[in-house]
């Protein structure tokens, strides 16, 4: 037996054609709304991956700045020639450099005596980066920080290419898209060192070293370009720029916890 549908009827083109419209609208406003949660998103990526940076670093500088100037009592090795625990060279169109002394001691159970004192150099150094710009083909503006540790041997200070010591190294890469770095002494009243002190009677004065790191971010942040102006330290003042990436600046003050002791 046969069923019988005339009661069934088509679709006609117009619905149709109303269905895409309405189909392709909504793909539409998914694809958009997409874009702008994703954008979002690597805005906030990138804006995280300048604070941990950021924070890394300062927390490595702190570190280093307590232990300068330190020495064990029963140390009695010779000094190396112009010791300076703290060495700030400043650099006004660039990131200042920072040289940190401290003594440290070796074991070794089969020599006499089983103790032997060494004093180590540790140096902060920013220089060019290297990474290119894809658009213009050139280095990117910023700077690239770097660490390196030597060791006196009683007449010179022996790098890792001139040493066997296991412990230093030379020019190992920090961080990149530095902006700026900038180091400040300061003594018991709180108040600048200015000029820098360059001996070591100078240096025991230095009881507190302010250091501010201004990041950048890796790619471009903003869609069209926004002026900023980033907080900064001493002299230098605050920083403006006029661009499409994001910056930040991050200040501590580091104790000297060895300098000025007797």
């Amino acid at each position: 037996m046969k069923k019988k549908f005339s009661n069934q009827t088509g679709v006609t083109l117009i619905e149709i054609l109303i269905g895409i419209v309405i189909s392709v609208l909504m793909m539409a406003a998914i694809f958009t709304s997409y874009t702008a949660v994703n954008n979002t998103y690597s805005q906030v990526i990138d804006k995280a991956k300048i604070s941990q940076s950021g924070r890394d670093i300062i927390g490595m500088l702190v570190r280093d700045v307590r232990i300068a100037g330190f020495k064990y009592f029963s140390d009695t090795s010779k000094a190396p020639t112009n010791y300076n625990p703290i060495l700030i060279t400043k650099n006004s169109t660039g990131c200042d450099k920072l040289e940190l002394m401290y003594g440290d001691r070796n074991y070794d159970p089969n020599t006499t005596p089983k103790y032997t004192y060494v004093t180590y150099k540790i140096t902060y150094e920013c220089k060019p980066s290297k990474i290119i710009d894809k658009k213009t083909g050139i280095n990117i503006s910023a700077y690239a920080l770097y660490k390196s540790k030597s060791k006196w041997d009683g007449a010179n200070w022996q790098g890792a290419s001139t040493s066997t010591d296991d412990l230093l190294f030379s020019d190992e890469l920090v961080v990149d898209h530095i902006q700026d770095l900038i180091f400040n002494p300061l003594n018991e009243k709180g108040q600048l060192i200015n000029p820098v002190p360059s001996d070591l009677t100078g240096s025991n004065k230095i009881k507190v070293i302010d250091i501010a790191i201004i990041m950048r971010s890796q790619g471009e942040f903003f869609k069209k370009k926004k002026p900023k102006e980033v907080y900064s330290l001493g002299s230098k003042g605050n920083t403006s720029f006029n661009d499409k990436f994001l910056r930040e600046s991050i200040l501590v003050s580091a104790h000297t916890r060895n300098m000025g002791l007797e």
